[in-house]
């Protein structure tokens, strides 16, 4: 298939301008950009290592193995450290401008990481002071409130963009403007100290279910697509798409939208999504007969689908989980059929702009395969999945026996 694509030739200079823009969009978007080289940059990776392990351990039966000598970690723990991570990286990761550097870290960017990390940390590390002063906040908690409800603006507006920090002040500001709203939703009000009460210091504003969901769920499954997709899962996907239905007309478009359905079961990012397969699939949609727009089109349409294919749907699905009650199994049963629907509709609509334009697929790499000869091989490749799925079933099935009893300990 790389024979084929010639679009993207290693020695064509268009081909290395492209890949280098592809690059910077996906590191802009999932790491922030910035590579920091020398020893900031392998503290930044110990950061973050650092979080992925805290994670793990607040997700495992470990903490209540070990309650005797450490106590089992809260929410009112839990989310602010969890946050205090994702603070203190997107100031070190993401550039404030497009001008800032992005080969070292300014000392700017060091002071608001570590203000808003001491921000996030206080409500966990004074945790007991403020529950037996509710509704009461003091100078040093109005301050901290204020301080970290500034640094968390400024590390959405980094991290996603200015849109989603203008929604946040309009909001913000209904809080505590909110007698000039219409009259249909205006009201009195609420003070500083009962706006940055609720907000920060008690667990239903910034420390509510959105960041319980995130702590307890979003993290560990992007945590879980990031390492398959590390793993080469993406490019196993793209190829598996274009083995199936690359030889059919409009063939390149068709494996598009596979490939995106099947990077969507691990990646809660359509950036990253349309950037990992629309590398391949843009420059062989074109050499099939697709224009520029359709091409795109195409791409950014199935990778953007990915978003409701489960099981990661972004945060979507743990948010339901957690304000609607009801079990994640019947989020992601319901989520399952819309995004196959959406999927076969797009892959409909491929094969009609295939036909009126009288498209052809790609031609096949290997030799051509009697209808017993490929039946054959479709026998084979389900009992082979059969088998390994088997295999992990039974050689790693016994490990619930051994994580299903510290819940006992959690009932009791």
């Amino acid at each position: 298939m790389a024979d084929q694509n010639n679009s993207m030739t290693p020695g064509d200079p268009g081909a290395k301008v492209d890949k280098i823009d592809l690059d910077e969009l996906v590191a802009s978007s999932d790491t922030g950009g910035r590579t920091p080289v020398g020893g900031v940059g392998k503290f930044l990776a110990i950061v973050a290592v650092s979080w992925s392990l805290y994670q793990l351990w607040i997700a495992s039966p470990l903490p209540y193995m070990v309650a005797d000598f450490i106590p089992i970690p809260s929410n009112s723990h839990t989310r602010p450290t969890h946050l205090a991570f994702a603070i203190f990286l997107a100031f070190m990761a993401y550039p404030a401008m497009k001008s800032s550097p992005k080969d070292r870290v300014p000392i700017s960017d060091w002071i608001l990481a570590l203000v808003g990390t001491a921000c996030v940390s206080y409500s966990a590390v004074f945790s007991d002071q403020l529950a037996d002063r509710p509704g009461l906040p003091t100078t040093a908690d109005l301050t901290v409130s204020v301080l970290g409800l500034i640094c968390l603006l400024e590390a959405t507006r980094r991290a996603l963009g200015p849109p989603l920090m203008i929604v946040a002040l309009i909001f913000g500001s209904y809080i505590f403007f909110g007698e000039y709203a219409p009259d249909i939703i205006s009201w009195q009000g609420a003070s500083l100290n009962k706006g940055m009460s609720h907000l920060w210091i008690t667990q239903e504003g910034v420390f509510g279910i959105a960041l319980g969901v995130s702590t307890a769920f979003v993290f560990l499954f992007v945590l879980f697509g990031a390492l398959l997709d590390k793993a080469g899962a993406g490019n196993y996907f793209i190829k598996v798409a274009f083995a199936a239905l690359g030889h059919l007309r409009g063939g390149p478009a068709k494996a598009a939208v596979l490939a995106s359905a099947m990077t969507g079961l691990i990646s809660g990012s359509s950036i990253a999504n349309v950037v990992t397969t629309g590398t391949f699939t843009i420059p062989l949609m074109k050499r099939v007969g697709f224009s520029a727009e359709k091409a795109g089109a195409v791409e950014v349409a199935s990778s953007v689908n990915g978003q409701i294919m489960p099981p990661v749907m972004g945060a979507a699905a743990f948010l339901m989980v957690e304000y609607v009650g009801i079990s994640y199994q019947e989020v992601v049963k319901h989520a399952f059929l819309p995004a196959v629907i959406s999927y076969i509709a797009l892959f409909y609509l491929v094969d009609l702009e295939a036909a009126k334009n009288n498209m052809k697929g790609l031609p096949k790499s290997g030799p051509l395969r009697s209808l017993m000869q490929k039946v054959n091989g479709f026998l084979i490749g389900i009992v082979v999945i059969a088998a390994l799925s088997a295999i992990t079933y039974f050689g790693v099935g016994w490990t619930k026996e051994i994580v299903s009893h510290p819940v006992v300990y959690e009932a009791a």
